[in-house]
């Protein structure tokens, strides 16, 4: 099976302008991410995909696969589809991976390589929520699915309800799930919902993803056990740095 990796990375972020050139440790973001691709060894290649002239000189600088896309698209997802229309190679599937996740680990990137087969059209990872904090934080998309893996729904709250149940006691009467944000899309799917038209529950909950199980696409989850720690703010670098210098992440 031929996939093909791409890091969606822009400069122009609202919460942190030029994130991906940070340096974390002696390396930039963007090559922490491109670096984790790599050393998972499911793609035939990797390629960053950025509007931005100074990622794409630094990336290049650096010797890996980088694409100038446009400035105009509202998604992650309409950036990797254009990194799929300007790539020469013929592929099966395509794995979005965030360019601020530069401490995702290569296992979870194959775990997700893992669930794919011919009939799958998008896949995502989900891990078990163990702190209550983050059930009832709206900055934690929340996940439900059916027994078989299928992605049900994806929610700022908590999901389900947990009616006549002390919120104290949420964890220990249901198994609840938080969504890590890495995709994978069987190319001729994502061809098809980077043309759908925002929804009404993914306008109600800012999440993406709701407009494709809308329009009736399945969404595959696999379960991973290891926590990702996404860079957002500058906040959330100086805490990734602690727990780098401290040897609990790498």
């Amino acid at each position: 099976m031929d996939i093909l990796g791409v890091i969606p990375a822009r400069y122009a972020s609202t919460r942190f302008p030029g994130k991906p050139l940070v340096d974390i440790a002696g390396k930039s973001m963007i090559q922490r991410v491109v670096e984790k691709c790599l050393a998972s060894k499911v793609f035939r290649k990797v390629v960053v995909a950025t509007d931005d002239e100074r990622i794409y000189d630094h990336v290049e600088a650096l010797g890996y696969n980088v694409v100038r896309t446009s400035a105009d698209h509202l998604s992650g997802t309409e950036r990797c589809h254009e990194a799929l229309k300007m790539d020469e190679g013929s592929y099966d599937f395509l794995i979005n991976v965030q360019g601020d996740e530069p401490f995702i680990a290569p296992e979870q990137i194959q775990q997700l390589a893992s669930v794919l087969d011919r009939k799958s059209e998008i896949a995502t990872l989900i891990k078990v929520i163990d702190k209550l904090e983050d059930l009832e934080n709206p900055n934690v998309v929340k996940a439900l699915k059916a027994d078989g893996g299928l992605a049900l729904y994806f929610s700022r709250s908590s999901i389900p309800h947990m009616r006549n149940i002390p919120t104290e006691d949420w964890m220990k009467s249901h198994q609840h799930y938080k969504h890590i944000g890495i995709y994978a899309y069987r190319v001729d799917i994502l061809s098809k919902i980077v043309t759908l038209a925002p929804t009404p529950l993914e306008l109600a909950e800012s999440l993406e993803q709701l407009r494709w199980i809308e329009n009736g696409f399945r969404i595959k989850t696999a379960i991973t056990d290891q926590e990702t720690i996404g860079i957002d703010t500058k906040e959330d670098l100086e805490e990734a740095l602690k727990l780098l210098e401290a040897g609990e992440i790498k």
